[in-house]
């Protein structure tokens, strides 16, 4: 009975400082996430305050305008030197036809890499990884050049055209995200092919029945990224869209700032706000298929 005190102390006290240890590792992510949280939301936070500020100036603004109104949001709706509405059913309308091509595309060329042995395939990869190494501004030129002289042939797919934009994005996607589908193709095991090829379905009933369905986490996260990448890309469409009607969002809300005399700021910060209900709308539909896809990656890949 007295050696039983002594252990039964030393038990307690390393009960005590494990529970301490928790709590204080606790306290600690609990501030990660708490700074982590201000740090990312704080500029949002000063963009919605600043679309309700009727001053339209930054200097001096509170979180919370003294007159908040909604004379912001009405100035850019109804001004017909910015049609907003115009310039976001230009950027949805190229945003969502370029992830659709990229979709399709990219899971045909994915499934090829992945499923098919043929001539030239590790020499189409290195090419197609290789092309990625460089950035889309590299290109800005031949881009360019390419439009240009398309559009002689092909008006709709020339210089100032949506569809030039979306030929670009299309093409400039394919090579990043073919190798992310490749990998996820990669662990779906043969079996499943082969055994459905000894019960007489051909390599399309495979792939459509079968394969599909298997990965519609990572389909979900391709579109989203394609989607996304183009909706918020500014330069190549600076450069290629000139008349107003054709301009894409960030291209058009930016000449709410080269004003000389004075900058709409809370104009502009209205018409920001308007341009990520469509993003925030995307990301609440497709939550549970994006989370899906990146968890399955993370552990297969």
């Amino acid at each position: 009975m007295a050696n039983a005190n002594p252990t039964r102390s030393r038990k307690t006290q390393h009960d005590g400082i494990v529970v301490s240890n928790r709590r204080m590792r606790s306290a600690l992510q609990l501030a990660v996430v708490i700074l982590g949280s201000i740090f990312a939301l704080y500029p949002f936070i000063v963009v919605v305050s600043a679309s309700f500020d009727p001053t339209n100036s930054l200097s001096g603004q509170t979180l919370i305008p003294a007159n908040a109104s909604f004379i912001n949001y009405q100035k850019i709706l109804s001004n017909e030197q910015t049609p907003i509405l115009r310039w976001l059913a230009n950027s949805l309308t190229v945003s969502a036809i370029t992830a659709i091509i990229t979709l399709i595309l990219t899971t045909l060329a994915a499934y090829s890499f992945s499923r098919f042995r043929f001539r030239g395939r590790q020499a189409s990869l290195q090419i197609t990884l290789l092309i990625q190494v460089f950035p889309s501004v590299v290109g800005l030129v031949a881009f360019y050049i390419l439009l240009q002289q398309l559009g002689d042939i092909i008006p709709w797919l020339g210089l100032n055209s949506l569809g030039g934009l979306i030929l670009i994005y299309t093409g400039s996607a394919l090579g990043a995200n073919a190798w992310l589908m490749k990998g996820y193709f990669d662990t779906i095991p043969r079996d499943l092919d082969e055994s459905a090829m000894v019960d007489g379905a051909s390599r399309w009933t495979i792939f459509v029945q079968i394969i599909l369905p298997l990965i519609r986490p990572i389909l979900a996260v391709i579109a989203l990224l394609a989607f996304v990448t183009s909706f918020n890309d500014f330069l190549i469409p600076q450069v290629l869209l000139k008349d107003t009607n054709v301009k894409t969002l960030s291209v058009g809300l930016i000449s709410l700032l080269n004003n000389n005399f004075s900058v709409s700021w809370g104009v502009f910060a209205a018409g920001a706000l308007i341009g990520t209900l469509p993003i925030i709308i995307i990301f609440l539909a497709l939550q549970t298929q994006i989370v899906g896809g990146l968890a399955t990656g993370a552990v297969k890949g």
